[in-house]
């Protein structure tokens, strides 16, 4: 295994990633490409493996889901999820347990910028919200004189209007730095 740069760089692995009834996940279609194997390979081992995948670390997207995905994933890797008759979501603990399952080569360095990929969100979304909690402490310590700067500093905290963004893909954004498709 490679110390070097990562086999899949961070920002594909970043698109991969949507908020799916309220969890970051990724869809086997996805992770198949990752991994170099087909979808079917990766579902079969899956379906092998099932006690693996608690309802937690996997489920099966609804028609409807999988129906608004369509609407958001325009690419020749997933033409023709809206045909899907299953498509299944992995979150974070899932992806970690398809390395146990997959053992390539291939397969541990991409859970690896996977898991990395995950860490890097949490840290990104932590950090925002210790910035939120610490402003909130300086600006009570703080008179008046302060207000013009504390005032600033929450308008660039607060994500950019949507209605205000340019034409083409949208994404909803969960923090003003790091994007994750709302599904």
């Amino acid at each position: 295994m490679s110390n070097g740069p990562s086999i899949v760089p961070m920002e594909r692995v970043e698109q991969a990633i949507y908020l799916i009834r309220g969890q970051k996940v990724m869809l086997d279609r996805d992770l198949a490409t990752l991994y170099g194997v087909e979808t079917r390979v990766l579902n079969q081992a899956v379906t092998r493996n099932k006690n693996r995948f608690p309802s937690d670390f996997m489920f099966e997207l609804t028609r409807e889901e999988i129906m608004r995905i369509s609407q958001f994933v325009i690419s020749s890797e997933t033409p023709d999820i809206k045909y899907s008759k299953r498509v299944l979501a992995f979150t974070e603990q899932g992806v970690a347990m398809l390395s146990g399952i997959l053992k390539s080569e291939r397969a541990i360095e991409v859970n690896i910028a996977i898991m990395r990929t995950f860490v890097k969100l949490r840290q990104i979304l932590e950090s925002n919200e210790e910035l939120a909690k610490k402003l909130a402490e300086l600006e009570s310590k703080y008179d008046e004189q302060f207000r013009m700067v504390f005032e600033a500093i929450r308008e660039l905290m607060i994500p950019l209007d949507p209605e205000k963004r340019a034409i083409g893909f949208h994404v909803r954004e969960e923090s003003p730095i790091y994007k994750v498709r709302e599904i």
